[in-house]
């Protein structure tokens, strides 16, 4: 059964810096991507950041420049380097798997930025 748990969410300044971390359980053969969603209070689920097998990213244009997407197959994680964090970056951070034949979902971590 494979589950994903995010961490890593908090509390920052306006500027400040935060890292989520997805460490993913049980087995996936392949995907298409892997990725960080993120909702605020009354707006859609809003993709930020992929990252294929081939570990090409892609990232929403509010982001780029600030956030990063990576992964470590040893560790079986992936991370969101978020820089320069703003408060419109406030939201629940859910990080996901796409494959053939359904998505994987975390439970989301909260992040806020306060101004």
């Amino acid at each position: 059964q494979v589950q994903l748990v995010e961490s890593g969410g908090g509390l920052v300044q306006a500027g400040g810096s935060l890292r989520l971390s997805c460490a993913v359980s049980g087995t996936i053969f392949r995907f298409i991507y892997m990725g960080w969603y993120r909702q605020a209070p009354g707006k859609q689920r809003e993709l930020v950041a992929t990252i294929t097998g081939g570990d090409s990213t892609n990232y929403v244009d509010s982001v780029k420049g600030r956030f990063t997407i990576s992964r470590d197959n040893a560790k079986n994680t992936m991370y969101l380097q978020m820089n320069s964090l703003k408060p419109e970056d406030t939201a629940v951070y859910y990080c996901t798997i796409r494959t053939l034949d359904r998505e994987y979902w975390g439970q989301g971590t909260q992040v806020t930025v306060s101004s």
